[in-house]
């Protein structure tokens, strides 16, 4: 049992790297569609998302590990989204890859301004997709029937990113990634200790 585990674990991070490879070849095309299938309404709503999201994700989740046996997880989760912010800004700062509206290939959606994407504020990876993803291992741990509803969360708000051309399909993909790698490297390591 614990081979095939083993096997369908590589076979996964082997899916995850094909997977990358693949988004940063496809990226102009699929921001492109993406962002032909804007519509007011749509717009809207994942614009609330995208802002909603990083404060929704430390409410939420500070309230949902308030309860007095799951507090002793409160100090790593927070260290976990502090650490995937960092982990994300610096990344930023050392690849500088300009966001699919600073590059023209798609405009940005009509009331997201244009300056407060400054220049250090650059696409890759995304911070938002890194945050959310962040938390999986946490929910999954604690509680495992809301990990899927958390997943398709996240996956939203990684998807408003692209769809508001303020990321690229690796950004978010990446930024995902990484976010989770963070949790579950923390999770661990916590448990361990503790």
């Amino acid at each position: 049992m614990r081979m095939s585990k083993k096997r369908s674990l590589v076979f996964l991070w082997a899916f995850i790297a094909i997977l990358i490879f693949l988004s940063f070849y496809l990226d102009y095309d699929i921001v492109k569609f993406v962002t032909s299938m804007r519509t007011s309404a749509l717009t809207d709503f994942l614009t609330a998302v995208t802002f909603i999201g990083p404060v929704l994700v430390f409410l939420f989740l500070t309230l949902l590990f308030m309860r007095k046996h799951r507090r002793k997880w409160l100090l790593p989760l927070w260290a976990t989204l502090l650490i995937s912010a960092i982990v994300s800004f610096l990344l930023k700062v050392a690849v500088q890859r300009k966001r699919p509206f600073q590059l023209d290939i798609v405009s940005i959606v009509e009331g997201l301004q244009k300056a407060a994407y400054s220049t250090w504020d650059f696409s890759f990876p995304s911070s938002h997709a890194m945050i959310v993803f962040a938390a999986v291992p946490f929910l999954s741990k604690e509680f495992p029937k809301l990990k899927y509803l958390w997943i398709a969360f996240a996956c939203l708000v990684a998807f408003s990113r692209i769809y508001l051309g303020l990321h690229f399909l690796s950004d978010v993909i990446v930024g995902a990634v990484i976010g989770y790698l963070i949790g579950f490297f923390v999770l661990t390591n916590w448990q361990e200790k503790f």
